[in-house]
């Protein structure tokens, strides 16, 4: 039975207000609470693969090098799919709600899932690719339409601190505890491709239990009802984040800005499962272990850094903190483990320190998911609509940096080619200053209001 919406009594209150709950104070809009639990437990079956499907398909492929560079095509096609997919959650949540762009999300995830994992029993390459490029859609529908109904319901002053909070839940199912649940599934199923292949399976139930938690959990009113302003035309508010883009230059810029914020991520989960596992001989298991531990960093500082950029300034921390501090960590996560002697414990130890540089820094770009609707205050879903397109975009655009620079390049190439990304988002932090309400700033809140 779908539950009923909750009353106007249960709103979330204003920030400072009397009726505010503990969570409501953290970030956390105490009636969205099941919802956050629900992105994490998703994210968590979404992340169970994350660092073996590249070597896992490259095997089905028939192994090698060259393999490798063709499973990184089939995950650019899978991350095609998740930018168009992260698009439409911003959309379609304006046109229907977030409610079933979540369900929309869940459905086609586990279609997909199936097929793919079939697709990889047959060793079918056409197949393969089918399957998993169309699963792309599933997971940016069901998260980041949940961002959306974040956005339209938390107060202002506490926005930055609430969108870190949703990527505490997001980062830390994908990859931080799906390679966790990994770790112990792979050799539970008997290890190998055979294990591997399992787990996928397993992961399954994983992303049913944490949309039936939040669906299920949440009857905060938006999530039923169009957030689109009343007369707009489907086509129109389909289209609106593209026509803001063309419109609004500071909407591209940060559109771009958080596209490249976590591309070398994904990159790195490409190039990096067959260098640290097989090339530096620390294994598989210890490659999850390592992402594990590097993306737990990064969970407990996103709801940090939005808190920070709520104090001092969006901007300011996503430029200084998150760029630079970004670049920074993911050179010290490359050539690191490289300095090091290959598969020595305490060689491994350091390798995963310099790699959770970067996944703290990392959560320096939180503030963006405020800076974006900050940009457009008359067309905030719009705007959203092109923030969770760039956050699932980036999955596009670290796969597209592997496939078309590690061909000549090589994987140092890669890296390098990440930080020039960097270098220009940089630059365009300087078009993304917004009027900003603070933290305490009862007078600034009320003006912005």
């Amino acid at each position: 039975m779908t539950p009923t919406p909750t009353t106007t009594g249960e709103a979330v209150p204003e920030a400072g207000a009397s009726q505010e709950t503990f969570l409501d104070r953290i970030g956390i809009p105490h009636v969205l609470r099941w919802g956050f639990l629900g992105v994490l437990v998703f994210m968590t079956g979404n992340g169970v693969e994350t660092n073996f499907v590249s070597p896992h398909m490259a095997n089905v492929f028939g192994g090698g090098d060259e393999m490798i560079n063709l499973a990184a095509t089939a995950i650019t096609l899978y991350s095609a799919c998740a930018l168009l997919g992260s698009y439409l959650a911003g959309a379609l949540s304006d046109l229907w709600g977030p409610r079933k762009v979540m369900l929309l999300g869940v459905t086609v995830w586990v279609v997909f899932q199936a097929a793919f994992i079939g697709a990889l029993a047959s060793g079918s390459v056409v197949l393969i690719f089918a399957a998993y490029t169309f699963r792309g859609f599933g997971f940016p529908l069901f998260a980041f339409s949940f961002l959306v109904w974040i956005n339209a319901v938390v107060p202002k002053q506490r926005n930055g601190t609430a969108v870190g909070w949703f990527y505490v839940m997001f980062t830390g199912g994908m990859p931080t505890i799906g390679s966790l649940v990994a770790i112990g599934l792979i050799p539970a199923f008997g290890g190998g491709l055979f294990g591997q292949r399992w787990a996928m399976v397993a992961s399954t139930a994983i992303v049913v239990a944490g949309f039936l938690i939040a669906w299920l959990g949440v009857r905060e009113e938006h999530g039923y009802r169009r957030l689109a302003p009343a007369g707009e035309s489907s086509l129109r508010v389909i289209a609106s984040g593209v026509i803001l883009s063309w419109q609004n230059k500071r909407v591209l810029l940060g559109f771009l800005t958080r596209l490249i914020n976590t591309a070398p991520q994904f990159g790195m989960f490409i190039i990096l499962p067959t260098v640290i596992a097989e090339t530096l001989g620390w294994g598989e298991s210890r490659w999850l272990l390592m992402t594990s531990v590097i993306f737990a960093g990064n969970i407990l500082f996103n709801a940090a850094f939005g808190a920070l950029g709520d104090r001092i300034g969006w901007t300011t921390t996503v430029r200084w903190f998150g760029i630079v501090g970004s670049a920074i960590g993911l050179l010290l996560w490359w050539y690191v483990p490289h300095w090091v002697p290959a598969g020595s414990d305490w060689g491994f130890v350091v390798a995963v320190i310099a790699g959770t540089v970067f996944g703290v820094l990392l959560a320096g770009f939180v503030p963006l998911g405020a800076i974006m609707p900050a940009l457009a205050p008359d067309h905030k879903g719009a705007a959203m609509a092109m923030y969770t397109t760039a956050a699932g975009g980036a999955t596009f655009l670290g796969s597209l940096v592997v496939a078309v620079v590690r061909p000549w390049g090589g994987d140092v190439g890669v890296v390098w080619a990440f930080v020039a990304l960097y270098g220009l988002a940089f630059l365009m932090t300087f078009a993304l200053k917004v009027d900003q309400p603070r933290v305490g700033k009862k007078d600034i809140a009320a003006a912005e209001a």
